[in-house]
């Protein structure tokens, strides 16, 4: 075992309240106990297990529609537990908040679907329950089906859902940043006053896609602002979390890829005046090891008997927007411009030149942990790669997918983890604070040069006499 330099290495883990999430067909290993989703008691044992690996966070994502671009229907999806059936994930928040005391909860909400006064109240009242650990992943949605089952016969395309996020943003800052000053709550028994009528003010939002003209429901919460993800990597993606995003999350089958979304991402930062270095970047992982290597490599092997290639294609299918039971196994992939998911398909064509691949490849390998690398061997060879990832990309850490809930985690906190710390390279304890001060040793709130901090509210009209 090397003592090697380097920044720590963080992780998240990337879930999801279903049957199956980023590995799909693995929920019929004999081993998996994904089934159990529904109860309580499963969620409690991870977030506890995580935050004794010292986890940042445990990422939730989330859809609202069913995968149903593959063959034009959800059959499919349907068949194979592909993300379906789906829970609303806020609603695991509380109860692993309650089992916790440091663990992050960042959970995905897609923007365009939800009005941002009732949302802003609701991370609100998240932000509260868990005294400051929860984080928001900033998603604009990419399944047409999410927007017919919310009264739209189709969703936006790719740069408006921007354009619309972007007010979105706005409204929720003015709400969480803006409409009750740091002293509106007064809580004097003696004078029954519990809040300032005075430091407590109408946004008066009146913009394109938005009008809200109130104040916001909620006290400021310990964070007032969630901590703001997002994982976008297109061009118009790129500008967003520009502006906004403390941390972001990017998804690549190589280095290559990977190194190529980092850097865009803190060019774009930089030039914008924020520290480059301040934008936490995670790269999608699924980490698959052993006590020993030949342990790990067979584990491997069997999991890898477990991917379902139609499954992942109904994955690959959903993110793209493109149907791919209409093409041969051994086609190869070429960038096809969609208003679904851009970055997904890129990452497969146009990202890396070195590389050509075909349908079964790119279904193979999102089939075990989704668009990120599979990282093999004992817990010095994983650390090794690792340490090889972060220190060629730039990234900051890792959201790791799992191939066996919660196999994959407690091989990773009982092998992993442990191995880090001996090399200098992964935390020993967390900090006290938000999850903010976790991630940035610093806040509680948004930072002085965040744009969330610079928006400002239009005054009341006056009454006429």
């Amino acid at each position: 075992m090397s003592q090697q330099p380097g920044k720590p290495i963080r992780f998240n883990a990337f879930q999801m309240f279903s049957i199956g999430h980023q590995s799909p067909g693995l929920w019929t290993h004999a081993r998996d106990t994904s089934h159990r989703y529904n109860d309580p008691a499963y969620w409690i044992e991870l977030a506890q297990l995580l935050e004794a690996g010292r986890f940042d966070a445990i990422f939730l994502a989330d859809v609202l529609g069913a995968y149903d671009v593959y063959q034009g229907s959800a059959d499919a999806a349907l068949r194979h537990g592909v993300q379906v059936p789906l829970n609303d994930p806020l609603a695991l928040v509380p109860l692993m908040a309650q089992a916790t005391t440091h663990l992050g909860f960042g959970v995905t909400c897609a923007l365009t679907y939800e009005h941002p006064y009732s949302f802003a109240r609701r991370m609100s009242t998240l932000d509260h329950l868990t005294r400051g650990r929860i984080g928001w992943n900033i998603v604009t949605g990419y399944l047409d089906s999410a927007a017919r089952n919310l009264g739209l016969d189709r969703q936006l395309g790719h740069d408006e859902r921007y354009d619309l996020a972007d007010e979105y943003l706005d409204v929720v800052y003015k709400l969480w940043e803006k409409s009750w000053d740091d002293d509106a709550v007064v809580n004097d028994k003696a004078s029954g006053v519990y809040a300032d009528p005075a430091r407590v003010h109408p946004i008066n939002h009146a913009g394109r896609y938005y009008k809200v003209p109130g104040f916001h429901l909620c006290e400021p919460s310990p964070q007032r602002t969630p901590l703001l993800y997002q994982a976008g990597t297109s061009p118009r993606g790129t500008a967003f979390a520009t502006r906004h995003a403390e941390c972001t999350f990017v998804s690549g089958p190589s280095k290559t890829v990977v190194k190529r979304y980092v850097d865009d991402l803190r060019a774009a930062v930089r030039a914008d005046g924020r520290d480059g270095g301040q934008l936490k970047i995670y790269a999608q992982a699924l980490i698959v090891t052993g006590k020993t290597e030949r342990e790990a490599r067979a584990k491997y092997e069997d999991y890898r008997r477990h991917i379902d290639i139609e499954a992942a294609l109904v994955l690959l299918s959903g993110w793209t927007g493109v149907d791919f039971s209409r093409y041969p196994l051994d086609a190869t992939i070429d960038y096809i411009d969609s208003d679904a998911g851009r970055s997904a398909l890129a990452s497969f064509s146009q990202a890396d030149p070195d590389r050509r691949w075909t349908v079964r490849e790119a279904a193979q390998f999102i089939g075990l942990g989704g668009r990120g690398p599979v990282l093999v061997g004992d817990a010095s060879q994983v650390a090794d790669q690792l340490q090889a990832w972060q220190d060629h990309t730039g990234i900051d850490g890792f959201n790791l997918a799992f191939a066996l809930g919660h196999e994959s985690m407690r091989d990773v906190v009982e092998l992993i983890v442990p191995e880090l710390q001996a090399r200098g390279r992964y935390r020993t304890d967390y900090v006290d604070g938000t999850l903010r001060h976790q991630l940035f040793g610093h806040g509680p709130h948004l930072p002085p040069a965040h744009a969330g901090r610079h928006v400002s509210i239009a005054p009341s009209p006056q009454s006429v006499a």
